[in-house]
């Protein structure tokens, strides 16, 4: 039976993070609206709210949607499959970097993976409707990586190994499905790790990286 606690706090007592929270449940609102007003499945209602296209991004400037669309799903299944694991390694994330460095992570991350998106959409002539906070999740991937290198292969439970081989299942995963935006998975990835690179390292003694 799920214990509501679990919601709010990690197995070891400590509060669950308040920015990657606060973002998860902004996701979960904005697929509820959306769901309630018309169908988050039909692509041509995703773009009047904010999803992402490459002509509209490209040639109409409208840069706005990388940002938008982050919070926009395709339907129930695609909001779960994003916010399971946004919800526990974005927690792991913050409680590393800070709220304020996260924050730069995240969005900067899924801006970038889906300003690559377009940019190669738009090249190809492609006419798909972006949507997903997929590209920003891949994002956190990249910043714990560099982190857990950072910090000599282990950060809290997660290691090295263990990660690397979470993020080359998950590229597989999507690269041997359909319908799913590898460019904006790939362009998060890196610039998560890079950005971590920039602004997420903190001392590797002294203050915890757990305090904020």
């Amino acid at each position: 039976m799920l214990d509501f606690r679990e919601l709010l706090y990690r197995p070891d007592g400590r509060r669950r993070a308040f920015t990657n929270t606060l973002i998860v449940s902004i996701n979960i609102l904005v697929f509820a609206v959306l769901e309630l007003i018309g169908d988050t499945t039909d692509p041509e209602f995703m773009y009047r709210w904010g999803a992402s296209y490459p002509v509209a991004v490209m040639e109409s400037k409208e840069y706005y949607r990388l940002f938008t669309s982050m919070f926009m799903h395709f339907g129930l299944t695609h909001l779960v499959n994003n916010m399971l694991p946004l919800f526990f390694l974005g927690d792991n994330l913050e409680r590393a970097v800070g709220k304020v460095r996260y924050l730069i992570i995240y969005l900067g991350s899924g801006a970038l993976g889906g300003l690559l998106s377009v940019y190669i959409g738009y090249g190809e002539n492609s006419h798909a409707v972006g949507a997903g906070a997929s590209g920003a999740i891949f994002g956190v991937f990249g910043a714990l990586f560099f982190l857990v290198i950072y910090h000599r292969g282990r950060l809290e439970e997660l290691t090295t190994r263990r990660l690397g081989l979470c993020i080359v299942l998950t590229l597989y995963s999507g690269f041997t499905s359909t319908g799913v935006d590898n460019f904006a998975h790939v362009g998060g990835l890196i610039s998560g790790f890079l950005l971590a690179m920039i602004v997420g390292r903190r001392k590797r003694k002294g203050k915890s990286p757990y305090e904020n």
